[in-house]
């Protein structure tokens, strides 16, 4: 008889993950922002699509992006748009990973317009200007949720 394929798929009770990132969960949104009031108001409306939101602070949201790949990650600019930006290498780093432009990731702004008009990263999808609000911020996230 001769010894099991190491490498063989089926003889290990839990299949190998690759290196890198862990797989897309796209029932997550991750939520992250300096002022916790914005973040608790955006994530009750991630739960009304019926998503479940991650809260996190931009020092906290790296770690968080670690052990999780959420669908979406929603970020608030803060009055320049520039609260967040420590977390774009990561993004792009997971997004690069994905071979897909996964998480998808909306910008909450103090400015309308596109990520171009506005001079933003290219790992931002959207930008959706502020106040927060249902009306506003729902539609985005269901249309970004589902592209996955």
């Amino acid at each position: 008889m001769c010894p099991a394929d190491p490498d063989d798929p089926q003889n290990h009770p839990k299949p190998l993950r690759r290196a890198g990132a862990a797989p897309t969960d796209f029932s997550k949104v991750l939520v992250v922002g300096k002022s916790s009031i914005n973040r608790v108001v955006v994530s009750k409306i991630v739960e009304r699509s019926g998503l479940r939101p991650i809260s996190e602070s931009p020092e906290t949201a790296e770690k968080a992006l670690a052990g999780v790949t959420p669908g979406v990650v929603i970020l608030d600019g803060g009055p320049d748009n520039k609260d967040c930006d420590r977390l774009m290498s990561a993004i792009d780093a997971l997004r690069r990973a994905s071979g897909k432009s996964l998480p998808a990731v909306i910008l909450l702004s103090t400015r309308t317009g596109t990520p171009d008009s506005l001079g933003l990263s290219s790992v931002i999808d959207t930008v959706v200007a502020k106040p927060i609000t249902p009306e506003r911020l729902q539609p985005v996230v269901d249309r970004l949720a589902g592209r996955g």
